[in-house]
C-alpha cells in the first residue's frame, strides 16, 4: 500500500519497493509517485500514450548508473550485475541500455513508516566483488520535502557511478508552453552542450533560464547544460498561470545537468557523482521546496 506524507500544504504519495513500478531502470527505494501542493498537482508521468503507466517513470523517480550499471562490464553473458536500488539484473549482451527490460533478482528491502517520513533500506547480494547498502529517507517539512541518501560500499571493489532524480514535473497539469520558466543558478552554454534535441525549435535557451515559445509535440533533450563545469546543484520551475514554483536544491556540486521533456512534462536532472572505496560510505541529499510566486 502506498504511504502518504501529508500536512496543510503538501501531500506526497510514495510507493514502497514491490508496489506498482517494479522494472529494471528506476530505484525502488522511495518511489515518489505524486506530489500535491495545496491540492495542486506538481508531478506528471513519463508517457501519456501507454496502457499501463506503471511500466514507466512518474513523479520524482531516481536512477543509479543510467549509462553503465554497477559491475556490468565484469559480468559474463548470462551472469548478473547490480542496478543499485533494484537488485541484480541478468546480462544478455555486451551493451547496457537503461531502457531495456532485464530479468531481476530483487535486493533485500526494509521499510519504516512514520508520520512525517519514510525510511527505506536496500541490501544487495555480493556479485563479482561488488555489494552495497543503500538507505533513503524521505521527510516532509512545512512546504518542502527532503530526500536523504546513505550509500555504503560493503564489497571488495570501488563503487563508481552516479545518481539523479528524473523529476517528471508539471504544475497543475498545465501542458508545456509559455506559462513555464525553468531557471538555473549558472550560465547556460549551448555551444558546450553534449547533445541538443530541439526538432521544432520550441525550446528557447537564455542566459540562465529556459522558456517555451509554444507547445512541443516532439520530445526535447539537452545534456551537459553546464559545459562540464562544476556548479551548485539547483533548478527552479515556475508556472506563471498558477503562480506556483518548485525548486530542487542538492547538497552537492554537479558537473552534469540534463533536461528532457515532452508536451506534458519538464524533467530537469541534477547528477551526483559517486566514488566509494570498499568499507567506506557517502551521504547526500536533495530538497524540494514548493512556493507561491508573487
Amino acid at each position: 500500500m502506498s504511504h502518504i506524507l501529508k500536512n496543510k500544504n503538501l501531500e506526497i504519495q510514495i510507493d514502497i519497493p514491490f508496489e506498482n513500478y517494479n522494472f529494471s531502470r528506476f530505484d525502488w527505494t522511495g518511489k515518489i509517485v505524486e506530489v500535491n501542493y495545496q491540492n495542486i498537482q506538481m508531478s506528471s508521468v513519463e508517457r501519456t500514450d501507454c496502457q499501463n503507466e506503471n511500466y514507466f517513470g512518474k513523479g520524482f523517480y531516481s536512477e543509479f548508473g543510467i549509462d553503465t550499471a554497477l559491475g556490468f562490464d565484469e559480468a559474463d553473458i548470462g551472469g548478473w550485475f547490480h542496478k543499485i536500488g533494484v537488485g541484480l539484473l541478468k546480462k544478455e549482451d555486451n551493451q547496457y541500455l537503461f531502457s531495456k527490460t532485464y530479468n531481476i533478482k530483487p535486493a533485500e528491502f526494509k521499510v519504516i513508516s512514520e508520520a512525517n517520513r519514510v525510511l527505506i533500506s536496500c541490501k544487495s547480494d555480493a556479485i563479482n566483488g561488488y555489494s552495497y547498502l543503500l538507505r533513503k529517507e524521505i521527510e516532509l517539512h512545512e512546504s518542502s520535502f527532503t530526500i536523504k541518501y546513505y550509500l555504503q560500499n560493503t564489497g571488495e571493489k570501488d563503487i563508481i557511478t552516479n545518481e539523479y532524480v528524473h523529476n517528471f514535473t508539471a504544475i497543475n497539469n498545465d501542458l508545456v508552453g509559455n506559462n513555464y520558466i525553468l531557471k538555473f543558478p549558472f550560465h547556460l552554454k549551448p555551444d558546450l552542450f553534449e547533445k541538443t534535441v530541439n526538432p521544432e525549435l520550441k525550446v528557447d535557451i537564455g542566459e540562465n533560464e529556459i522558456k517555451f515559445n509554444s507547445r512541443p509535440k516532439e520530445q526535447f533533450f539537452f545534456s551537459n547544460l553546464t559545459g562540464g563545469e562544476y556548479v551548485h546543484a539547483e533548478w527552479e520551475l515556475i508556472n506563471l498561470k498558477s503562480k506556483i514554483g518548485i525548486r530542487e536544491t542538492g547538497s552537492f556540486q554537479t558537473n552534469k545537468v540534463n533536461l528532457w521533456g515532452w508536451k506534458h512534462v519538464i524533467s530537469p536532472e541534477l547528477f551526483f557523482n559517486i566514488f566509494i572505496k570498499p568499507g567506506q560510505s557517502i551521504e547526500w541529499s536533495r530538497n524540494y521546496n514548493v512556493y507561491k510566486v508573487n
